[in-house]
């Protein structure tokens, strides 16, 4: 099942025919990277389409329910160094999708706010991708050039058509998807790309019966053990009901990835126990396989080919953060 978003409900075929799309610039994912690079064009005159193969936009900007209470589950917050993107959490501050979270955790201020999404995360994504064309729930499988053009082929077979694209899925995915479209990357390029690599990270969410003993703001990293990070969300302010999230360390991640989920919960949840200081009414798992490049290439973006034009994107050129990624995504605009 599809969602588009941006498109008037008059401009769509009749449900009984095959949808064909094409774009000036097809950008695929609908996270940081991907929202960036279509803010840049459309500002500059370029008409975007964006897929995403998610329910949502945002990519590690998620926010979850799960009965009463409410989780970020994915990326925790967000820094801002570049002017630019200084800005860009300004304007969503302006518009009520963001606010500043704190200057620091564990009683020691640093001066250095971090932002979150108002309420959550995924509520800055929303904020990011308004009036932005973009198609959910349809995965690419394959990209091959033609003559002026590239051809997305989707996973139920059915194939697009795109002047320019911006690739910027995790990048072994993208090399994935242009080996399955036969594409040759120069060797050196190929050498470069197939050498990034990624934290994995297993997120527990769970629904506490009462407050639990981390101190405000809310967020806190152990230096040992299990866990790379836990964080009340209740005092982070999104929450309703007492809630938390528990990142495991990329280590214990690989190590029980194909483990049962629930037993790595219980496991997780143990060993912050004296965090958590509450009880469990129930949790939930979910792995990102991709969570965070282990290394990034040494420039912001990555053109692959110049005519069609194709760029790579994403956190492992900009670097390994929210801001990284929306440099990686403005670079690959400005190189169309």
């Amino acid at each position: 099942m599809q969602e588009r978003i941006g498109a008037a409900p008059d401009s769509q075929p009749p449900m009984n025919k095959p949808i064909p799309h094409t774009a000036d610039v097809l950008i695929i994912g609908a996270g940081m990277a991907g929202l960036s690079a279509a803010a840049a064009l459309q500002k500059s005159g370029r008409k975007t389409l964006i897929v995403d193969k998610s329910r949502g936009v945002g990519g590690r900007m998620a926010t979850r329910r799960i009965e009463g209470a409410t989780f970020d589950h994915g990326a925790q917050f967000a820094t801002a160094r570049d002017p630019r993107f200084v800005q860009v959490l300004e304007e969503a501050r302006a518009a009520g999708a963001a606010v500043e979270w704190c200057r620091g955790f564990d009683g020691q201020p640093d001066g250095h706010p971090r932002w979150k999404g108002a309420p959550g995360m995924s509520s800055l994504a929303k904020h990011l991708a308004a009036g932005m064309e973009i198609i959910h729930g349809r995965q690419v499988l394959a990209l091959s050039p033609a003559e002026d053009h590239w051809i997305a082929t989707m996973a139920d077979g059915e194939t697009w058509s795109a002047a320019a694209v911006i690739l910027t899925a995790p990048v072994p995915q993208s090399l994935a998807i242009l080996e399955a479209g036969a594409v040759t990357l120069e060797p050196a390029l190929e050498k470069r790309l197939s050498s990034i690599q990624y934290e994995r990270c297993i997120a527990v969410m769970a629904v506490l019966d009462g407050p639990s003993r981390l101190p405000p703001p809310g967020g806190f990293a152990p230096a040992e053990g299990p866990i790379a990070w836990i964080a009340d969300n209740q005092l982070k302010g999104i929450s309703a009901d007492p809630a938390i999230t528990l990142h495991a360390t990329h280590a214990v991640s690989v190590e029980c990835w194909d483990h049962d989920r629930d037993e790595t919960a219980r496991r997780l949840l143990a060993a912050a126990a004296p965090w958590i200081g509450a009880g469990i009414k129930s949790f939930h798992v979910h792995g990102w396989r991709y969570s965070k490049p282990l290394q990034t290439d040494p420039l912001p973006c990555a053109l692959v080919q110049n005519a069609p034009p194709l760029v790579l994107a994403g956190d492992a050129f900009g670097g390994p953060r929210m801001e990284g990624a929306a440099l990686s995504g403005w670079a690959a605009a400005a190189l169309l």
